[in-house]
């Protein structure tokens, strides 16, 4: 049966148009919008709520009975197999109540059977699965329940869940190549001052009763040695006590508005790892916003979520600055234009998929590009990292060392004149 349905669009130059049209479902809405080259801003069915508000209703108002599910968890991997596996059931026509209890017998982790249960037994009670998921932020996370949201809209769950299961392992891969980036760096970082901390703390400073039996004087090196070594052993609860406090201190100010813009500024900045964090953003940006608009969510119902999901404070800003510009009118592109952010090739890209209707097409390529990039810069930077680690390490560990032999040389030179 065909409802009338109101929509914001907007067309190749930008310009908004609305209007309204008869059709049985709002994906149908969104399909005939881009058949027309036009990008859908908002779907309203008459008489009822927008598509955007439904698309982010069960994110406003989750806070409560998401507080109180603290036992649903899933393992690594977990969720991804979970979501392939569902869409693969419900293609070959298997209801969604028993594809679901069937997934569920076979979940290995009890946290994840926890879940899938409660689930099982809301949908049983009448529950839609996006509701039913709500109140398990821990497992399902907003852009995973909106999108379900989505498809529960337009009749294409399976649809969606399949794109859910590609976003969901392109993002797992992608956090498995920082994480292997980083793991060597902070590994080494560790060592480095594991190995310097027991050398000053608990090998230097025995030589200090031989260098007072030496007639000889001290190099400065020997001298700043010791005195420092002198001073970590007498004081080394102060130094750690005070380093601990400052890592708190951050973390705490991090929590804050300020302090998260602030530390997410200065990740962007930061040498060597400052470009990688940036495309990494970038990638998970435009994989994200392309997912969301590719599965019937319209652009201010995605730009919502992609702003909370951005994982930088930086880019959410600017999103959160591109959506208010949208409502008002403005194309899609400008406000990223004003950023530093975004380079000019994404802003560009942009553009051109807002004015041709293949904005989810264009993003998708962004995304790819960037992990390509992501991919060759790990390469890079581990092959990079590994010989200044190694060439830090035997400054300080070598420096350590000669500054407790310099003496004993030079008593050497003494004695042999």
């Amino acid at each position: 049966m065909s409802s009338t349905f109101k929509y914001q669009a907007k067309d190749a130059s930008g310009k908004t148009i609305s209007g309204s049209m008869s059709a049985e479902s709002q994906q149908e809405v969104v399909a005939d919008l881009r058949r027309r080259a036009l990008m859908p801003v908002q779907i309203k069915k008459s008489g009822g709520g927008s598509f955007l508000s439904m698309s982010l209703a069960g994110n406003k108002g989750a806070g409560k009975g998401r507080r109180k599910a603290t036992k649903a968890s899933a393992r690594k991997g977990e969720l991804e197999e979970f979501t392939r596996q569902l869409s693969t059931m419900l293609s070959a026509g298997i209801p969604m109540l028993e594809a679901l209890e069937i997934l569920a017998d076979q979940a290995e982790s009890p946290g994840f059977n926890y879940c899938l249960n409660k689930i099982v037994d809301d949908i049983r009670n009448g529950s839609d699965l996006s509701k039913a998921m709500e109140p398990h932020s821990k497992v399902f996370s907003d852009i995973y329940v909106s999108m379900i949201r989505a498809g529960e809209i337009s009749g294409q769950i399976d649809v969606i869940l399949n794109r859910l299961a590609d976003y969901l392992e392109a993002a797992a891969k992608l956090r498995s190549e920082i994480k292997s980036a980083m793991t060597y760096p902070v590994v080494s970082l560790f060592l480095v001052i594991g190995i310097a901390s027991f050398l000053l703390i608990g090998v230097v400073p025995s030589f200090g009763p031989i260098f007072e039996s030496l007639d000889v004087e001290l190099p400065a090196l020997t001298v700043f040695t010791m005195d420092l070594a002198f001073f970590m052993r007498d004081y080394w609860y102060v130094i750690f006590g005070a380093l601990g406090a400052v890592i708190y201190g951050l973390a705490l100010y991090r929590k804050t508005e300020q302090g998260g813009y602030v530390f997410d500024v200065a990740f962007l900045r930061m040498p060597v790892f400052g470009p990688l964090f940036k495309k990494v953003c970038l990638s998970r940006f435009a994989r994200t916003f392309s997912t969301l608009i590719k599965s019937g969510v319209p652009i201010l119902g995605a730009m919502e979520i992609v702003s909370e999901t951005a994982g930088n404070k930086v880019i959410s800003r600017v999103v959160d600055e591109a959506k208010e510009s949208v409502k008002q009118g403005d194309t899609l592109s400008e406000p990223f234009s004003r950023s530093s952010v975004f380079p000019g090739m994404v802003v560009k890209m942009m553009g051109i998929g807002e004015r041709s209707g293949a904005l989810d097409a264009l993003l998708e390529k962004i995304a790819e590009f960037y992990d390509q990039q992501v991919e060759a810069e790990v390469k890079g930077l581990t092959s990079l990292i590994e010989p200044i680690m190694i060439s830090v390490m035997g400054f300080i560990v070598g420096g350590i060392v000669l500054a407790v032999f310099l003496p004993i040389f030079k008593m050497q030179e003494a004695l042999s004149k």
